[in-house]
């Protein structure tokens, strides 16, 4: 993982320093809410139902042990003993004082940790594939390159201050595991048929009131022009972006309403007037990143892997968990662990401050002092050999983390909702554990088979409902909560925005609503199919009628 340098190291300080006198003035009442917003939002802390909100970034979702046992003290020290891992791969704390936030950062700086791009019109978090760097199916560690884009993007004095948010996500491998088709600017790193490195770039995806599938700026971006071809489409964006409606603001409406052909042309003029020779990405500064992060030296564990195979054979639990929550590991000796944060009838994402601490321990002993966070809200130990897969779920299972359901209906993406959020207009969290244990058993689960369910409590889309297998929106009409379902959304390669079924279903139905999609996909699947193929197949309406009948209404 990436190391800091002695500029990050200072700049940290700085601005720590900085927001901790502006946080005694709004305390003394020199400064009021609206005058304080906009500087609390550039140090990602949000004012929301109950109480001040830190959002903690997390670049490409790669932390150390001593960071998650720092995350995991702030946690008991300062809030109410658990965090929220978000769909941007960072973390927040939901219950904070105002005055304890300038420690907080402070104590984060130590670890090399703060919460820069977490919130405001600018570039966000940029987040990455979890698997990055032990993958088999990738062309090359896609998060160098992730570092460079939040060097080159911290405070770019052209940048700091766009139409609205802005979102990057970069991934190396074959399959999409960083959904970069929703988002404001998705890159894929490939080889070309001659081995050298390039980018595929992707523009406008993106979610919200509004969600749109990125559309295909360029196939083949050489390497060395990465920088450029960025600042080309960020200076279009910041000069032509809707600025007089902010839910016009994004790059995806600029794309819409202009059209990728006279956009892609647009961006090649800007090219064209940039100085090549001022944003060439050297083979220098790309080696001199690669060498601030720690890569691991793995050793051969091939003589202990028959011990392995005798527990999968013997234990029935620690197979299933083996089956669903570890994937192959570019070293054949090793595995790649999801540690699912969804257990039956939990708050999808939430970590107590014990469990990150279990989970750090299980890092430094097991992964090389190395975990991620993916986007589904889990935690990934990405070193882990095979040999020592059934100590780390033993101890797991003593931890309420060895829930065996990754990719599975229980293991639910969802926003905090009306819980928390000041912007949302129903609950999340409850309608989460709700469907987690009404498709709670083994047999369920096996069942269904692949499957992707998301919640959201706002048209904000944080929970990533327009691209669920199924997807649930919460909404308020008259005074009540209620929830719309959407069908067939995708955030992988084959990337697709989910379709409204029909009218929405009151708090209490929804889940009924959810398990009778679920039986008519189980009724019309072909042998082996998934419910996202079997959507594909059949269509709408088979399901709008299990749903509403044969006259479409509720």
């Amino acid at each position: 993982m990436y190391r800091y340098d002695e500029f990050d190291k200072a700049f940290v300080s700085a601005r720590v320093a900085e927001f901790s006198d502006q946080v005694k003035r709004r305390i003394s009442g020199e400064m009021t809410e609206e005058e304080f917003m906009p500087l609390r939002l550039r140090n990602g802390v949000y004012l929301q139902l109950h109480a001040y909100m830190l959002r903690v970034a997390i670049p490409y979702g790669t932390l150390s042990s001593d960071q998650m046992r720092k995350l995991s003290d702030i946690a008991i020290s300062y809030d109410r003993g658990y965090a929220h891992f978000t769909t941007r791969q960072n973390i927040q704390f939901n219950w904070l004082g105002l005055n304890d936030i300038p420690k907080i950062l402070s104590e984060l700086a130590e670890v090399e940790m703060h919460a820069i791009q977490t919130s405001g019109n600018c570039i966000r978090n940029i987040t990455s594939d979890p698997f990055a760097g032990v993958a088999a199916d990738e062309s090359v560690d896609p998060r160098p390159y992730a570092e460079i884009l939040r060097q080159w993007s911290l405070l770019h004095p052209e940048f700091s201050y766009l139409p609205r948010k802005f979102k990057f996500s970069i991934t190396a491998s074959k399959s999409d595991r960083a959904a970069i088709q929703v988002h404001d600017i998705g890159i894929q790193i490939k080889r070309d048929l001659s081995g050298e490195l390039g980018f595929s770039f992707y523009i406008g995806g993106g979610q919200g009131r509004t969600p749109m599938v990125a559309k295909l700026l360029c196939d083949f971006v050489p390497i060395e022009d990465l920088l450029r071809y960025v600042t080309a489409v960020m200076r279009i964006y910041n000069l032509y972006g809707r600025r007089d409606n902010k839910y016009k603001a994004r790059i995806k409406i600029l794309v819409h309403e202009t059209g990728i052909k006279e956009l892609r042309e647009g961006i090649e003029r800007e090219l064209s007037s940039l100085r090549k020779e001022d944003l060439v990405l050297s083979r220098e500064d790309i080696d001199a990143i690669f060498r601030y992060f720690r890569y691991p030296i793995l050793d051969s564990r091939s003589s202990q892997n028959s011990n392995f195979r005798s527990l999968r054979l013997s234990n029935e639990s620690f197979n299933r968990w083996v089956h669903q929550n570890v994937i192959p590991h570019k070293h054949i000796d090793y595995g790649i662990v999801t540690i699912s944060l969804k257990p039956i009838g939990g708050i999808p994402g939430d970590a107590t401050s014990k469990q990150m601490n279990i989970v750090a321990d299980l890092a430094e002993r097991y992964s090389c002092n190395e975990l991620r966070v993916t986007y589904q809200q889990n935690l990934v130990l990405p070193y882990v050999a095979l040999e020592d897969l059934y100590n780390v779920y033993n101890k797991l299972v003593d931890y309420g983390l060895a829930t065996a359901n990754i990719n599975q209906i229980s293991d639910i993406i969802a926003c905090p909702g009306l819980d928390y959020c000041s912007l949302a207009n129903a609950r999340s969290i409850p309608i989460a554990q709700e469907v987690s244990k009404r498709f709670s058993t083994y047999e369920r689960h096996m069942e269904i088979g692949d499957m992707r369910l998301n919640i959201s409590g706002c048209i904000n889309a944080c929970g990533h409902h327009h691209v669920g297998h199924i997807g649930i929106l919460g909404v308020e009409k008259k005074g009540h909560e209620y929830y719309q379902l959407t069908l067939g959304g995708d955030a992988g390669n084959s990337c697709a925005i989910g379709e409204i079924t029909g009218p929405g279903f009151p708090a209490d139905e929804i889940v009924n609503a959810v398990e009778r999609v679920i039986n008519t996909y189980v009724l019309l699947r072909k042998t082996n199919e998934r419910f996202i193929d079997t959507y594909r197949r059949v269509g709408m309406i088979p399901f709008r009628h299990a749903l509403y009948g044969k006259s479409g209404k509720a």
